[in-house]
């Protein structure tokens, strides 16, 4: 209600002085047809002021504005990567006993283009891994999530992470598979039933971790070509993986 008041105020200051300054310019030069004149011709512009002012320049900004913005986010969406995402992947392949289908897909090359990045994902986007919750460690990974947990956390309460759907995707399936490991006393000698559900949930969190590290290699490549280079090097999926430059 006082922002409003303030515009009020502001645009009945703004239209006194234009109307002071009309009438000095009468009195002084006594020529008020030129006045009204200039005055229609200024008016009449006021519409294409408005189009290049909302549709154009607006929209520069406003792409400007998404464009940083998307580079903050990356730089969460890395850290994800750095802390947890990496060695998660890592972690969750092995509940897969077809895994190559998965793996052929992530090898990054460093002279991957765009589309080489865009193929990958529709491809992995429609494979389907075998996951069996009862084919690795369900401790293990139980043991990891505990303590990524506060930073699984502080992520999810990261109000700009709300506006990228699909990372958000990722954080809340891969929140969800920790919950249903944490509130599990004993992950041994469960029924079958809680099994296929906990593959479930391992096969959730997977299929959004993976293509969502694709997505985030593209923007590396794009933006840190030397991040890029030690993250091809550091692949998870890549069994030979090696930081040491041969």
């Amino acid at each position: 209600m006082k922002q409003m008041r303030w515009y009020v105020t502001l645009s009945i200051v703004l239209i006194a002085l234009s109307a002071v300054f009309y009438f000095i310019q009468v009195e002084i030069f006594h020529k008020e047809g030129d006045t009204l004149f200039y005055m229609l011709q200024d008016i009449a512009f006021v519409p294409v002021q408005v189009l290049l002012v909302t549709l154009f320049l607006n929209q520069l900004l406003s792409v400007r504005e998404r464009r940083a913005k998307f580079k903050k986010l990356n730089m969460l969406i890395g850290t994800f990567y750095v802390e947890v995402g990496t060695e998660l992947i890592k972690r969750l392949a092995k509940f897969s006993s077809d895994i190559s289908s998965v793996q052929e897909r992530m090898l990054v090359m460093t002279r991957w283009t765009d589309r080489d990045f865009a193929a990958a994902q529709a491809a992995l986007q429609k494979t389907d891994p075998r996951i069996d919750s009862r084919g690795a460690g369900l401790g293990e990974l139980k043991g990891f999530l505990i303590s990524k947990r506060q930073f699984l956390l502080s992520l999810l309460a990261n109000p700009n992470l709300l506006e990228h759907d699909v990372f958000t995707d990722l954080l809340w399936a891969v929140f969800h598979l920790a919950e249903e490991l944490f509130v599990r006393e004993s992950l041994e000698g469960l029924p079958k039933a809680d099994y296929d559900h906990l593959s479930g949930d391992i096969k959730r969190a997977f299929a959004h971790i993976t293509v969502e590290w694709l997505s985030y290699m593209k923007h590396l490549k794009a933006d840190y070509p030397y991040l890029f280079s030690l993250a091809v090097r550091m692949n998870p999926m890549d069994r030979n993986a090696d930081p040491v430059l041969k």
